[in-house]
């Protein structure tokens, strides 16, 4: 019982963190602390990265289905629409190839940086303070090109490290380059298809060198049912206080978790 509730917890703060701009990386690796919850290693990590994956192609589904068909259409339909959502296919893959480079390059080397919560927290403190920034950065409405969706992308790699947020850093990127905010937030989550994907599919020949047990399973399916509700949630939120220009609010969560994890460590 205390597994699955450890499971739960685990999978509800992966779904939250993967989208609101706190680093999911990041409070897995302190919440397991924690909690004492690392038993479930690969596994899980694949199952609740996998939920969070089903929540956003849960909010994004009509975007999705414009995408999709507008790769098959392509050349027969001429409208307006149709182009922007061509164009967000070919954005979606520019910004993706920095991540995917990187992430299969230093794969061992950044999965290292992972059994250090001190690092964790350093990197925690460092989101806060681009979270805090974004507050003095105002929209110019510039519009989606290949050097600006690469710089996101380049955004992205550094969220590989733990405790540096996903979400975060992309749209931060975004409103310093004086794009429309709530743009660069749905491009953000668009962006995380590949991403989550990719770390699912890398994770996947491990899950199936050790494949869990009929007793983990339901562990596994609650934790993933969890990141799938409150991903789901966070998308939601983080939306609406896009629109509002209060990211600062996020920063100064991470200000707090930072420093009193590290006056924990250190006192």
């Amino acid at each position: 019982m205390e597994d699955l509730i450890n499971a739960i917890i685990l999978g509800v703060v992966q779904g939250l963190s993967e989208f609101l701009p706190i680093s999911s990386s990041g409070h897995l690796v302190l919440f397991s602390n924690l909690l004492g919850f690392e038993e479930e290693g690969v596994a899980f990590e694949v199952f609740v990265h996998f939920g969070t994956l089903l929540s956003v192609l849960l909010a994004f589904r009509k975007d999705l289905f414009e995408m999709i068909k507008a790769l098959y259409l392509f050349g027969i339909k001429k409208d307006n629409n149709f182009r922007m959502s061509f164009m967000w296919d070919i954005y979606i893959i520019v910004g993706t190839i920095p991540v995917a480079i990187i992430g299969l390059t230093f794969k061992d080397p950044i999965e290292s940086l992972f059994t250090d919560p001190l690092l964790v927290l350093v990197f925690l403190f460092i989101t806060g303070f681009i979270m805090w920034l974004s507050k003095f950065f105002t929209d110019r409405h510039k519009p989606f090109n290949y050097g600006r969706v690469l710089v996101i992308g380049l955004a992205q790699t550094a969220a590989i490290l733990p405790g540096i947020s996903r979400s975060g850093s992309t749209i931060f990127a975004g409103i310093t380059m004086g794009m429309n905010r709530v743009q660069v937030a749905k491009f953000s989550f668009l962006l995380s298809i590949p991403a989550i994907l990719g770390a699912v599919v890398i994770k996947l020949n491990d899950l199936l060198a050790m494949p869990p047990s009929s007793g983990e399973i339901i562990i596994l399916i609650a934790g993933t049912l969890s990141a799938f509700i409150s991903g789901y949630v966070a998308i939601i939120l983080l939306l609406d206080v896009v629109r509002r220009g209060k990211l600062q609010y996020f920063g100064y969560y991470c200000f707090m978790v930072s420093i009193v994890g590290l006056a924990w460590y250190v006192f």
